[in-house]
């Protein structure tokens, strides 16, 4: 059996930057109340003008990581592309970032829908195919336009979100190498899925004049419940995975959690007993990227050098579902 090794990170968010201050002139909320709650002090709102939808956000960090990764694009011979509102219904937004990046090798391509916990199933997978000997380098993407889902008349939903972009090459590792993806824990708890949902637009509730008269085209979600499980959940999968691996989180280096909001990331570590130096954290800029939020925040502590080869790292995501999971690698 082979072992994963991440050879190149990636990341882009949107030029535009939207403050709390600004959220303040378009809704009854304030810089004080947001950062109190979540701890966000701004975010990252997408300019379809300048392509900054899901697979044109996605080209730069992708780009970004096959460069970092010291590959080029026909190298890669799979796109796992988590996005939780795509380009289009189909083709798949994995299909259009193959087109844009000029990837001619007819590489496999595949969307991933697990909301926040996205990248971290794809990551899953895609350690598996690498391990089973079907591809070398697979590139996993994690892609948001949370903007497009997000009431802005709501002030408990739309101070929380951010759009951006993380990407990460999954490569084979050669035999002498110690980087490796040691486990990883996928779940989801469907009997709660009704916490955060968007339950127009599909097959099943196109939208209509009516919906949109109403304004019932946008997410819904029942802060409390997603609080609760989410810090439960990813506290008990990165428990479980210690555990598993004879590990302790002496062991760990860096534990780098869904940027959800501080509040979720802090309860979290309080559960693991994990100090707060060791936690990786940017949702104070650019709030929560859904499932780039990963990707994009271990980009940035590898290029300023917090993140270096041969530590332990830890993930831990949750999202709509109730979808969660838990990696654990050495880099």
């Amino acid at each position: 059996m082979y072992q994963s090794k991440i050879t190149g990170t990636g990341k882009y968010h949107p030029e535009k930057v939207l403050t709390n201050d600004d959220l303040s002139k378009m809704v009854d909320t304030s810089d004080e109340w947001i950062i109190q709650r979540t701890g966000i002090k701004e975010r990252r709102q997408s300019d379809l003008t300048k392509d900054e939808f899901p697979s044109g956000m996605a080209y730069h960090s992708a780009k970004e990581a096959i460069e970092n990764a010291g590959l080029e694009p026909n190298d890669i011979e799979m796109i796992v592309f988590s996005v939780t509102l795509p380009d289009m219904l189909f083709p798949n937004t994995a299909s259009c970032l193959q087109d844009k990046l000029g990837i001619t090798n007819k590489c496999a391509c595949i969307d991933v829908n697990a909301a926040c916990t996205g990248w971290v199933y794809g990551m899953t997978m895609a350690n598996s195919l690498i391990q089973t000997g079907v591809y070398k380098n697979i590139l996993v993407v994690g892609t948001e336009m949370t903007s497009t889902f997000n009431n802005w008349e709501d002030r408990s939903t739309c101070v929380l979100f951010g759009d951006g972009s993380g990407s990460v090459v999954l490569s084979r590792a050669d035999d002498n190498d110690t980087a490796k993806i040691y486990d990883s824990v996928l779940s989801s708890d469907s009997s709660k899925l009704d916490a955060l949902i968007l339950p127009n637009g599909g097959s099943k509730s196109p939208v209509t004049a009516e919906i949109l008269e109403k304004r019932e085209q946008y997410m819904s979600m029942d802060g409390q419940v997603i609080f609760k499980n989410a810090v439960k959940t990813m506290s008990s999968h990165c428990a479980t995975l210690l555990k598993r691996n004879n590990l302790t989180l002496d062991d760990i280096d860096w534990f780098i959690p869904h940027q959800a909001n501080l509040r979720i990331i802090e309860t979290t570590g309080q559960l693991l007993k994990c100090p707060p130096e060791k936690v990786i954290v940017n949702v104070e800029k650019y709030a929560n990227t859904s499932s780039a939020s990963i990707p994009a925040a271990l980009h940035e502590a590898v290029i300023d050098g917090r993140i270096k080869r041969g530590q332990k790292l830890l993930f831990a995501a949750f999202g709509a579902g109730l979808t969660s999971g838990a990696m654990l690698l050495e880099f």
